[in-house]
């Protein structure tokens, strides 16, 4: 059975995320509130937890997965971006966006898209979630809790601690949130191109 952490949703007990920091790093697969509804997130390099993220959501390898990361600093490790989408990121994170980039040497082979060496990055405008990355000191490899037979996110705390606190080590509960997924825009071939539409505003990019 999960813990199940009630966090402020303005002002996160440090408390808290230390305690969420330390399941992550012991190889444990959480789910924590995002400005696009609730994500499940573990490690980089957690490999049995990345294998239980695709049981939880139905997904095979070739997911598109997300790391999500707490500034602009940390995406040139994992993510090739040139000037065009840097300064797309600059202007619009952190926000609920998803980008797609061509992925670095440094990206671990298990998290980019087997085809095509992409890797989704993004910067969530949420203070849990990003507290959390502040106390992880690394990105945090995420994608959007949508449950299998859904195209939406979970939003509902206690509706996901009935259905998925037997498959999670921690569930923290940042309140009720939008259920609209991230907009995706994808840099990885020449120019920009919507993926898809959601919670993030599409005109800086039309």
């Amino acid at each position: 059975m999960s813990q199940f952490f009630y966090v402020h949703p303005e002002n996160p007990q440090v408390r808290l995320m230390k305690q969420a920091v330390e399941i992550l790093k012991k190889g444990g697969v959480i789910i924590y509130p995002t400005d696009s509804g609730y994500a499940l997130g573990c490690t980089m390099d957690n490999k049995r937890g990345l294998d239980k993220i695709c049981q939880i959501r139905d997904l095979d390898k070739k997911h598109n997965f997300t790391l999500v990361c707490r500034d602009l600093a940390e995406i040139a490790t994992y993510a090739r971006v040139d000037n065009q989408a840097y300064r797309a990121l600059k202007n619009n994170t952190p926000g609920a966006y998803t980008f797609i980039f061509k992925s670095t040497k440094d990206l671990p082979k298990r998290l980019m898209n087997p085809a095509k060496r992409t890797i989704g990055i993004r910067i969530p405008d949420n203070a849990i979630a990003l507290a959390l990355l502040e106390e992880l000191g690394e990105p945090l490899m995420t994608t959007s809790l949508i449950l299998p037979g859904k195209e939406s996110t979970e939003f509902d705390p206690e509706e996901i601690r009935d259905q998925l606190e037997h498959q999670v080590e921690l569930i923290l509960n940042g309140g009720y949130l939008g259920e609209a997924p991230t907009t995706v825009i994808d840099f990885s071939d020449d120019g920009v191109v919507i993926r898809r539409e959601g919670a993030g505003d599409l005109t800086p990019f039309q």
